[in-house]
């Protein structure tokens, strides 16, 4: 769509409100909403931003941080493609936004603006990037400020006709928003913990997927709260039930869209030369990768063994508990469903540095020609010495400061997001550890439960 059709579209829709949003390095979507009135052109020159609007944490507080002070202003100029009327929110729509200068280029902290560089370098090596996350999230009531499961008592089943009669209502009103705004259903599940749940949509380019994020956990929460619930997205906001991810699922494929990359169907498992490359270059820097794809302090609860989530660099094929995860294709799909999962992945990652991270490190193992070493066709908790130095098995950070120390000890992934960026993520990321190691699991628990 361009600026006219957009503003075409909003007065027949009725729109009164259009909320130009953007998501900071803390993983929450923030947005400043224009009146249709100055729509036009608010979409070409976009909306005011403070620089320091970057460096504010997941507590609200603004960080000081050299190049981000309440002094100058960006402007969130929107890509007219990703307007939405919001389904949920009777008046109002949406637009993603980049974080421009007033040159109209990147101001070096824009996150999509990352995203897209990333593309573009992957478009470099004749790479087009397919992708989508797969979201697990929990139902809840608030109840004297204490956020019960919407559940039976007993809790239904995992993957049960009983949790899908309990939730039938908002699900399908939650699958419906997302179809109004162009997003593709592919399942829907009650998944294992008290009132958690489970959508898959489909793939799309590494931008869209991204856009696609941002919107996903929009309506989630959007839907179920005028239902009286709050969606968290929280990586573990019950420390006694499973975890949720926002599994990163991922395919390569020639610039026409039309030959997998990824697929072989001579080699082992199917998986190409190119692809174990780009597995290679994911796991050397996987250490590193999480403090920008599993991020916040809550994150490191749920990368544990035997949760499903992966607590090492181990990939495989079909391997539940690998951080990678060679999917087996579907019959007479094999090349056009052969994908990747990505599993220590959770939507309290800003989706634009988490994806593009992603790209940069599987192109830095193309580029050197990695090898990742052998598949675990086990859980890596249980492979032998000699197994684990095969596979070239390394344990991931097992907190917040531990996955900031790796990524700051990462030159490759700091150089991919720049100076300024990188000194406004990890400052701000810094403050965020430090603040919630100091502080008790509750109040942990209670500023995560609903920020992402």
């Amino acid at each position: 769509m361009n600026i006219s059709e957009v503003v075409n579209a909003a007065h027949e829709a009725g729109v009164k409100l259009i909320r130009f949003e953007y998501c900071d390095v803390s993983g929450v979507a923030r947005t400043k909403a224009v009146h249709v009135a100055q729509l036009e052109h608010k979409l070409l020159e976009g909306v005011s931003l403070t620089r320091a609007q970057m460096s504010i944490n997941l507590l609200e507080q603004m960080i000081p941080i050299d190049g981000f002070e309440p002094i100058g202003e960006i402007r969130l100029v929107p890509d007219p493609s990703t307007f939405t009327v919001l389904p949920w929110a009777p008046g109002s729509a949406s637009v993603l936004c980049d974080q421009l200068g007033h040159d109209r280029l990147n101001w070096g902290a824009c996150g999509r603006s990352y995203l897209k560089d990333m593309i573009q370098r992957a478009a470099g090596h004749g790479i087009q990037v397919q992708a989508t996350f797969e979201n697990e999230w929990y139902l809840a009531t608030e109840v004297d400020g204490e956020y019960i499961p919407f559940d039976l008592h007993d809790h239904t089943p995992v993957y049960s006709a009983i949790g899908h009669d309990l939730n039938n209502d908002l699900m399908i009103e939650t699958v419906d928003a997302l179809e109004a705004q162009g997003i593709e259903v592919e399942a829907a599940i009650n998944e294992y913990g008290a009132g958690q749940q489970e959508i898959s949509i489909r793939h799309s380019g590494a931008l869209t997927a991204a856009d696609n994020q941002m919107k996903f956990r929009d309506t989630v929460r959007g839907v179920a709260l005028r239902r009286g619930l709050l969606a968290s997205f929280a990586p573990k906001p019950y420390p006694d039930q499973i975890g949720s991810g926002a599994h990163l699922h991922f395919s390569l494929w020639d610039l026409a869209g039309k030959k997998s990359l990824l697929y072989d169907r001579d080699a082992e498992g199917g998986l190409s030369k190119l692809g174990r490359h780009f597995i290679a270059g994911v796991a050397e820097h996987l250490p590193a990768l999480v403090a920008l794809t599993t991020p916040s302090y809550n994150s490191s609860r749920r990368l544990k063994p035997n949760a499903w989530a992966s607590a090492t660099t181990a990939w495989g094929f079909d391997n539940k508990e690998a951080a990678l995860r060679v999917c087996s294709p579907f019959f007479q799909r094999e090349e056009q469903s052969y994908n990747i999962e990505f599993k220590t992945s959770d939507a309290s990652a800003n989706p634009y540095l988490s994806l593009g991270a992603i790209i940069a490190a599987g192109l830095d193992g193309i580029e050197r020609e990695l090898d990742p070493g052998d598949p675990s066709e086990h859980d890596p908790a249980y492979l032998s010495a000699e197994d684990l130095r095969r596979g070239k098995v390394r344990p991931l950070p097992t907190s917040m400061s531990a996955a900031l120390d790796e990524l700051e000890a990462d030159d490759f992934l700091l150089g991919t997001l720049g100076d300024l960026l990188s000194r406004c993520y990890v400052g701000v990321r810094r403050s965020e550890a430090e603040a919630f190691a100091a502080e008790s699991q509750d109040f942990e628990i209670r500023n995560h439960f609903y920020r992402f």
